[in-house]
């Protein structure tokens, strides 16, 4: 550790660094002279972090850096158990800190010089640099001066005031009313199945236009997430793989990760429907996660990673969206009195339903012992709060109303879509208590519909950790923020038979790690009443969310009687 100036590089510690762009350059490098500097609007005085080009507050455009106090609170923290990385060998604490010159700013960063068991939300921070190669990452340690804790930061957006920003309907007519969800499809899931992503994603596409009545010359559009980029290599290479394995000829397509979620590939597929840009849209997500990580353990496939990094939080080792919720669901235990049993009866929820589907990879049996005394990931989640890397792959087509009247299968409608983003994008600027983007399209998606929460059958929540799954339950209204402990006691509420079942196939706890695509696949077999030992009684709404701290989407399905 150290806050010496000099401009000779110091001995790369091996964690990953941060790039130095043209607007970056001045935070990573300013604690050369041991001062942290921040973007300041010179109009306001507002503090910007990450640095813009326009203020977001009052939208100037003078702006420079500015040297701060150094002082900070500690918002939440993680003690990461599971990721080591060169130069930051577990356990390490992730924390986010709010700078008490402008606590809307919010930096990742380690705390360093202190035992984590003796870490308090509140606690005074003060900000020591590490000489890094040509960097100075900006650590920080308890205060020397130390007080009790202080009061914490807050959210701009109260999490239970996130209606009253949503932008209201203008119009009567919906694009919803127009389309129907016709075709699902789902090739093997599994771990290490050791099969090419295409080939997976080709058994999904054919099994979803094949279950929906169709050919292959009836699909006149493709969508997909998160396009050819594979988002780490996990994918089969988008719209352009499959549509040169098939020979589709699609008058529209879509692939990219800036979208609703993983699920909002669908939610474009319904646009372009509405708008007559197709008529029969072939929407697929592919991971192939499992055999991806089984191939480059064995030098198959190269490593991912390596040299510097543009991410605000991999520097700190926070290279997973885990270290993230793990900070969410921290600060809703302190917030709201949330416990890990909490989160347990999510996860024993979704191994229970996963017992009875056969395609689920995880089916034995699970209590609470088993949960609570599983190895530790990233504090508060141990392993079963974490959903399960799988290859897989999943379809659903989404047809125009009109033409869904046609077609052997009885068709879902969609009832209502929710998209909006209200609060901050980046993952540590964001809500504290929540998931990010879950608010926001939560509240949305009750704005487009004359139906209340109380009328939803069955739910199909985002999983990828338990607190994401809790999240979602609050945010669409099935109990109030904060009331969660009270809502998932003891597991009833949750149950198949209960108030509000939940993730009946296992979700991505259990079922497996299907980027919210088997939420949506899940929903649709229940609606139909076709799910067999698994199958709610009367299912006749559902609500599907999808989003792990991508923008996030949730969408309202009810069956055509």
């Amino acid at each position: 550790m150290s806050s010496t100036t000099g401009d000779d590089p110091a001995p790369r510690s091996g964690r990953p660094l941060p790039l130095l762009s043209l607007d970056t350059e001045f935070f990573w490098t300013s604690g050369a002279d041991g001062n942290l500097r921040i973007q300041e609007c010179r109009a306001c005085s507002a503090l910007i972090h990450p640095p813009q080009p326009i203020c977001r507050y009052c939208r100037g455009r003078d702006l420079s850096p500015r040297i701060v106090s150094g002082t900070a609170i500690l918002a939440s923290f993680t003690v990461n158990h599971r990721f080591g990385l060169p130069g930051l060998p577990p356990p390490y604490v992730v924390a986010t800190v709010a700078l008490e010159d402008d606590p809307r700013v919010r930096l990742t960063t380690n705390i360093v010089d202190c035992d984590p068991d003796e870490l308090t939300l509140g606690m005074p921070l003060e900000v020591v640099f590490q000489h890094d190669d040509d960097v100075w990452l900006p650590l920080f340690r308890p205060a020397a001066q130390r007080s009790g804790p202080a009061p914490l930061p807050v959210d701009e957006i109260p999490a239970d005031q996130f209606a009253q920003h949503v932008t209201p309907r203008r119009r009567g007519d919906k694009f919803e009313d127009s389309v129907a969800l016709t075709g699902i499809g789902m090739s093997q899931i599994g771990r290490r199945l050791m099969r090419p992503p295409l080939e997976l994603t080709v058994d999904a596409c054919q099994q979803a236009i094949a279950d929906a009545g169709l050919g292959l010359d009836d699909i006149d559009g493709l969508s997909s997430y998160p396009g050819g980029g594979n988002l780490g290599g996990f994918g089969e290479g988008g719209v352009t793989a499959l549509e040169s394995a098939l020979g589709i000829r699609p008058t529209w397509h879509n692939g990219g990760i800036e979208t609703f979620g993983p699920g909002g590939s669908v939610i474009a597929a319904m646009l372009a429907v509405h708008a007559g840009l197709a008529t029969h849209v072939l929407c697929f997500r592919t991971v192939w996660e499992a055999t991806f990580n089984e191939l480059m353990k064995r030098g198959t496939i190269p490593a991912s990673g390596g040299g510097r990094t543009a991410s605000w939080m991999h520097p700190f080792g926070s290279t997973s969206a885990a270290h993230t919720l793990a900070q969410k669901a921290q600060r809703h235990f302190h917030d709201y009195g949330t416990t890990r049993e909490t989160l347990g009866w999510i996860a024993l929820n979704q191994r229970a339903n996963a017992a009875l589907d056969p395609s689920a990879v995880y089916r034995d049996p699970m209590t609470m012992d088993d949960y609570l005394n599983a190895r530790p990931i990233t504090t508060p989640f141990g392993l079963y709060d974490c959903d399960v890397p799988c290859d897989g792959a999943v379809a659903v087509i989404v047809s125009a109303r009109e033409a869904a009247a046609d077609l052997p299968v009885p068709a879902v409608r969609v009832e209502a879509v929710g998209t909006q983003i209200v609060e901050r994008i980046e993952w540590d600027q964001s809500t504290l208590t929540h998931e990010p983007q879950v608010l926001g399209p939560a509240a949305h998606l009750w704005t487009r519909t004359d139906l209340r929460p109380d009328d939803v059958d069955v739910a199909e929540l985002y999983d990828g950790f338990t607190i994401n799954c809790l999240s979602w339950i609050e945010a669409l209204g099935f109990c109030k923020i904060g009331e969660a402990k009270d809502f998932l006691d003891g597991g009833k509420n949750i149950a198949r038979d209960g108030l509000l079942p939940l993730n009946t196939h296992g979700g991505q706890l259990s079922h497996g790690r299907t980027h919210g695509m088997g939420l949506m696949h899940e929903a649709i077999v229940q609606l139909r009443g076709t799910a067999g030992d698994r199958q709610v009684a009367g299912a006749e709404v559902a609500v599907v969310s999808s989003g792990g701290l991508t923008p996030g989407g949730a969408v309202l399905l009810r069956s055509e009687s």
